[in-house]
């Protein structure tokens, strides 16, 4: 039986990209871009890091995606947490600043290339999304990627909340649930979105296989826990293996009529002993790879880890001829 996630036609700003072209196109890698520009960050926060340090940086990777096609940017708060900025010794009101600050960024950066864009006839206002990245993150400890956690469901939500609500408070168009690698954060994310009922939010997350989620739940069941759920406007996958991809679609298309997000990793490996990206990726064959998730049923679709601006815009190109022909 499929299950329909609850969300209202308000609560949606997806709904206008699916009805008038088919697909939403969702950015790809910033921390990797960072990193590419000369950052280090290897460090607990990771590219929050750099919203300490180089705002401006996060602001041109903002705008290199919108430039390569992008309808949707997320901002730079995927670990940028109260509690982690807090041990770099920030007072609350500061953590909370630099939190609005990600999405400040994002949403300014949005406005200055919609301000210049000669062609808005045949282009739909890009979105912004406020990642909201798991408990993990913040642990840097490689547990985003296994969903191993010391918090229940109750202490996941005590984790998230105050971060939550400044998400909530600002100007993101939605909010972006993103590399949720357990059931129970899923569930936590699931409460607090129903806590805010002038947000909605997509929820993605980081799977092992094309199966199950890191923690080893089914993804199936993970769509179904959320169908109670409001305002639930996508649900899927990223920071996964290109591979796994159309089967995962497969099984949460069989279950939910909910549009499917997707953006995995550049299908580079990940080597957590030598904290090393292994192995190479090919532009040409993720925006091939991008039609076939299309063509199995996904309609927001991007990059994760290791993608480029370069990836996006040839996925773009491939989604547009594919859904003209």
């Amino acid at each position: 039986m499929d299950v329909a996630l609850d969300a209202s036609v308000s609560n949606d700003p997806i709904r206008p990209f699916l009805d008038g072209r088919g697909f939403l196109l969702v950015d790809g890698g910033l921390a990797s871009e960072l990193e590419r520009s000369g950052f280090d960050l290897n460090d607990p926060l990771w590219s929050a890091k750099v919203l300490l340090e180089s705002p401006d940086a996060i602001s041109r990777v903002h705008r290199t995606y919108l430039e390569a096609g992008a309808d949707c940017i997320i901002s730079a708060s995927y670990q940028a947490t109260i509690q982690g900025l807090k041990a770099r010794g920030l007072r609350d009101v500061e953590a909370e600043g630099v939190i609005l600050r990600a999405v400040r960024l994002a949403t300014e950066a949005r406005e200055k290339f919609w301000a210049v864009l000669g062609d808005q006839k045949h282009r739909l206002k890009p979105l912004v999304a406020a990642s909201v990245g798991p408990y993990g993150a913040y642990l840097a400890d490689g547990s985003e990627f296994t969903g191993s956690y010391d918090l229940d469901e109750s202490g996941l939500i005590d984790f998230h909340r105050r971060r939550w609500r400044v998400l909530a408070s600002s100007d993101a168009d939605l909010l972006a649930c993103e590399t949720i690698p357990s059931l129970a954060e899923a569930r936590a994310l699931g409460r607090l979105l129903t806590e805010t009922p002038n947000r909605s939010a997509w929820f993605s997350f980081s799977c092992r296989d094309g199966e199950r989620i890191s923690d080893g739940t089914p993804i199936v069941d993970c769509v179904s826990a959320l169908s109670s759920v409001p305002r639930i406007v996508a649900i899927g996958v990223n920071c996964t293996a290109p591979s796994f991809i159309p089967s995962l679609v497969e099984k949460i298309r069989a279950v939910t009529e909910t549009p499917i997000v997707v953006y995995p990793n550049s299908g580079e490996g990940w080597d957590a002993e030598r904290k090393a990206w292994t192995g190479s990726a090919d532009s040409e064959a993720f925006a091939a790879s991008a039609t076939l998730w299309f063509e199995a049923g996904a309609r927001l679709i991007g990059g994760c880890c290791r993608t480029t601006p370069e990836d996006i815009s040839r996925v773009r190109a491939a989604l547009e001829s594919n859904v003209e022909s």
